[in-house]
């Protein structure tokens, strides 16, 4: 993988090359922009020496909240985030042997399954796991028969509906164009 999601290289290094910073990403991405959220792992790592799942899940809680809120903070919200992502790592230690990667890999699962396995996750809906489907299929060489299917309208090429879209600042100002559309839309049909 090589993305390019955050506009920070360093960021987008350690998503490129870690799948659980990657996840964590992806449940950071709500009510911040799309790059503050993808850059909240690398502020972990830093934090931490590195972004492994068996380690989050096991830091005393109060010691992660902390660490989220030190400035600059993780999330705009980042106790109730810290939980999240300390059960996110819980569920990765306790069902893929702390690999996040397994959810994609383990047993050659469909695109179908690999969405039912997302969407098992702590902070992981039914969108949340087909955007990240998405940009496995889009951007991380996904094979899994049927993932675009499964991914719905996140996996039409050329959609710009998601950070699974972003590959460079013109993507990212197509996807912030195509959500403030569905916004717009959306008020003008509730009027």
């Amino acid at each position: 993988m090589d993305l390019h999601l955050t506009g920070d290289a360093d960021a987008d290094t350690l998503l490129s090359s870690d799948p659980f910073a990657l996840l964590i990403g992806m449940l950071l991405d709500q009510q911040v922009a799309m790059e503050t959220a993808f850059v909240g792992p690398h502020k972990i790592a830093e934090r931490v020496g590195g972004i492994d799942a068996v380690t989050i899940a096991g830091m005393d809680p109060e010691e992660f909240k902390a660490l989220c809120a030190t400035p600059p903070a993780v999330h705009r919200f980042p106790g109730s985030m810290a939980e999240r992502i300390q059960a996110l790592a819980a569920a990765i230690v306790t069902e893929y042997d702390g690999d996040a990667s397994r959810i994609w890999t383990a047993g050659d699962p469909d695109g179908g399954e690999v969405l039912r396995r997302l969407k098992a996750l702590p902070g992981y809906g039914e969108q949340k796991a087909k955007i990240f489907l998405a940009l496995l299929g889009k951007q991380a060489g996904l094979a899994a028969p049927g993932w675009r299917e499964a991914a719905g309208n996140y996996g039409e090429p050329g959609s710009y509906r998601s950070i699974a879209d972003v590959v460079d600042p013109d993507s990212l100002l197509k996807v912030r164009e195509t959500k403030r559309a569905a916004k717009a839309a959306a008020k003008a049909a509730k009027a």
